[in-house]
């Protein structure tokens, strides 16, 4: 009973906040990094299992459909971070120096790392020789530009955060400079859509298309919060989240392709998170309100920087464990809930002694009335 008490005292961050934090939310982030799980999981295990063909092809499509876990923290990020702002004006400066308390601490422990990581494994060493080619590598990395730009990220699933960054600057001074604060929700949704034009027309020449997900999140704010739309059944959302990972399947080839997928999985996660938002007490909700879920999704931010480094960690002690590389069904999923054990080991200690402590020790309290002030925060920075 007294781990019961330490661990909920660690992990649980919500402490039974309402409004815009709710709890099958912090579920649908623990289940998008669960997803980036195993992206990096069937990337480090395919040369274990070469040969065997059905088994790899499973395996493929699970990475896939993995891919979708960033794609469910875009429509998360939107919905909250727009959320947020216009409903109520913020200054520019301090809404931004939130973000950099909020992502850096966490992000700075890691990037050390992975520097430090580079020179003692050359042959993982992203870092250009050159004295100033490496300088400026570094501090692109440092500033987040891989991602929206053709930068190689050091830190692999860094990428994302790059939209992030984007995302946080330009919402408020979209806001700002179209009025948006002070528009009826018919103007802002016809916004969201020509901005949903625009991008969808970028990407079919290899634009960014994922931006569309942030613009998903935002007009399910809309939806919500403005027009009152009626909420589907716990039914219609399950079905709504498999047939939008399963269309990642789908044999469409090229940006045109891919921004079709883009668009179902636009239209499944906002039915998703539709239902997880306003229909908590319904059986689909409470899947995602299960506590080790929350407590998953509560450390997401952590768990996303550094899981893919604890993988290869435990990855290369395999394979001085086990000679034979020669495997198949049974070793891929054996191994499947082994590996993600251990993943969750380092990420767990970075967020309880960085996250926690440096960015959300002022963010939250175990009071009501602190809670009643919470401020938003991302689902990558796994507060909100």
């Amino acid at each position: 009973m007294q781990i019961g008490h330490w661990l909920t005292d660690r992990f649980e961050v919500s402490r039974g906040m309402r409004g815009q934090n709710v709890r099958p939310m912090e579920g649908l982030r623990g289940f998008a990094v669960f997803l980036v799980f195993l992206v990096h999981y069937v990337a480090l295990i395919k040369p274990w299992i070469l040969g065997h063909d059905t088994l790899l092809t499973v395996a493929g499509g699970m990475h896939t459909i993995g891919n979708t876990g960033v794609d469910l923290f875009f429509v998360l990020s939107g919905y909250l971070i727009y959320g947020s702002l216009i409903a109520k004006a913020q200054p520019f400066g301090r809404f931004i120096w939130r973000r950099v308390q909020r992502i850096y601490p966490a992000f700075a422990v890691v990037f050390a790392a992975y520097v430090a990581l580079s020179f003692i494994f050359p042959s993982e060493n992203k870092i250009p020789a050159d004295a100033g080619a490496a300088a400026m590598y570094l501090v692109q990395n440092f500033l987040l530009l891989p991602g929206i730009f053709s930068i190689e990220p050091m830190i692999t699933v860094a990428w994302s955060l790059s939209y992030e960054i984007a995302f946080y600057f330009a919402i408020p001074l979209l806001i700002v400079v179209l009025g948006l604060r002070e528009r009826r929700p018919v103007f802002r949704l016809a916004a969201f859509g020509l901005i949903i034009a625009a991008v969808v027309w970028a990407s079919i020449n290899g634009g960014p298309v994922q931006l569309i997900l942030f613009v998903a999140g935002m007009t399910l704010y809309e939806a919500i919060n403005s027009l009152k739309v009626a909420v589907p059944s716990s039914l219609t959302a399950a079905v709504a989240l498999i047939v939008g990972l399963a269309s990642t399947l789908l044999p469409f080839d090229g940006a045109v392709g891919f921004t079709i997928r883009t668009g179902i999985l636009f239209i499944a996660f906002s039915v998703v998170c539709l239902v997880c938002f306003c229909k908590t007490d319904g059986w689909f909700s409470r899947m995602f309100a299960w506590t080790p879920v929350r407590w998953l999704g509560n450390m997401s931010y952590s768990y996303y920087l550094l899981h893919g480094l604890a993988l290869k960690g435990a990855f290369l002690l395999l394979s001085y464990l086990v000679i034979d590389h020669e495997h198949g069904a049974a070793f891929f999923w054996s191994m499947l809930p082994v590996m993600f054990a251990f993943s969750l080991i380092p990420p767990a200690v970075l967020f309880l002694f960085v996250e926690r402590p440096f960015s959300l020790a002022k963010a939250y309290s175990k009071t009501p009335s602190a809670a009643a002030i919470n401020p938003v925060a991302t689902p990558f920075e796994a507060t909100s």
